[in-house]
Parts: structure tokens; sequence; C-alpha cells
């Protein structure tokens, strides 16, 4: 049904929340981000993935954690590695496979009560034209959105809240207590750190809602 097919869109165009504060003021919130797999290492996403759709053989991530600004945001820490993620996955025509890494953040980053799971990675099989957030919904379940289409959870973690501003949160960790917390948290650290894209984190974000916003629009413009 059209109909569905146009929710299904809304929802997926909100796999990265946009965030009304401005980087001046250095508020701090806890999300998901989206990055792209760049051979052993991630790029932060400059589209939502609803309208990203990577060809066969790419990684797409996805990882919860605090932060202000894109240039402080956490990278996956498991290696954006397809080879090691979709080797027991055989190819098949008229289908692609898709490297989907989920990191749940570190115990410093988690909501109140909350203990975030241990990472993990899969290999998504879909359709040609599938986007990496028909990627994503493929393999994870429990995925959660707010009123305004806004990824808050997957697999039901955080069970609660929606891209929540966080008061008295600490500096970013470096990339050795990166390192640490994931040992303790059952992650992979890569050598590369946390560090994301230099643009601002509201920058970033606000494009990408636009462009989840766009595909909405055409999404209404063809039932029309």
């Amino acid at each position: 049904m059209r109909r569905t097919r146009i929710a299904g869109a809304v929802l997926l165009a909100g796999a990265v929340t946009g965030l009304a504060a401005g980087p001046a003021q250095a508020q701090e919130y806890r999300y998901w981000s989206f990055w792209d797999g760049k051979g052993s290492s991630w790029a932060y996403a400059t589209e939502g993935p609803a309208t990203v759709r990577p060809a066969d053989g790419a990684v797409a991530g996805f990882r919860f954690a605090v932060s202000a600004d894109s240039a402080a945001a956490g990278k996956p820490r498991a290696a954006a590695g397809f080879d090691a993620i979709c080797h027991d996955t055989p190819a098949k025509d008229g289908r692609k496979r898709i490297g989907i890494v989920i990191d749940f953040g570190t115990a410093a980053d988690a909501p109140g009560g909350e203990r975030p799971p241990k990472a993990r990675t899969e290999c998504a099989q879909v359709g040609e034209d599938a986007s990496a957030g028909e990627a994503l919904a493929a393999v994870a379940q429990r995925l959660r959105y707010d009123s305004n289409a806004l990824l808050c959870a997957i697999a039901g973690y955080p069970k609660s809240g929606c891209a929540d501003q966080v008061k008295g949160a600490k500096e970013p960790a470096s990339s050795a207590s990166a390192s640490a917390d994931a040992a303790a948290d059952g992650g992979e650290a890569t050598s590369g750190g946390d560090g994301g894209p230099s643009a601002g984190l509201v920058g970033g974000i606000s494009a990408v809602v636009v462009l989840g916003a766009a595909a909405v629009w055409q999404a209404r413009r063809r039932r029309g």
C-alpha cells in the first residue's frame, strides 16, 4: 500500500535526529548517530539512512553516544570491514549485502538505570534498491521512533527518551578512555579514536533532516 510506503519513509528519515540548539551553547545530547564505513574507518554520514542507498559491499554504522559537536561524536568502535561482517552470507542475484554495525555506546553515555547492550554486527541482505535504513530494519528489531519520526532506539535501547539534552555531561573521552570503555562494554575499539568531521553537529544533522524531508515530499508527490 502506498500509504504504508510513505509512512515507512517518514520513519526511516528520522534515523539521525535534528537538534535545535546551536553549537555555541555547547549543549550535549544523547542520541543515535549514523556513519558510513570507509575501508576500515568511519566517516560521519552527510545524508540520512532513508536517502542513502548503499551498494553491495557497503557498511553502515550506528553509534549511541553523548555529544555536542560532530568533531567529538563517537564513532562505532567495531571496524568497518565488510568481509568480516558478511563472510558467512553468500551473494544472491537481485539482492545486495550491507554490513551493519550497531554500537550501543558506553556505560557513561547510558541513560540513568540502563546499561548498554554488547555491540553487534549484522549482514543485511536486502533488495538492490534498499536504503541503509531498510537494511537496519532488516536486522534489528524493536526500532523506536518519536512523533517527529526521529530514531530513538535500536533493539529497544534506550528504553525511553529521544535525543535528550544532557546536563552536566563530561568532556568526550580520549582515544585511550574509549578503548577501555570498549573492552568493558564488549565492543571493539578502532585506532582512529572517536573524532568525527569538523563541522558542527547541528549543521550536519540539520542537512540530514532536510534530505529526509525531501524524500517524504517526493513520496507524497508521487502519491498525488
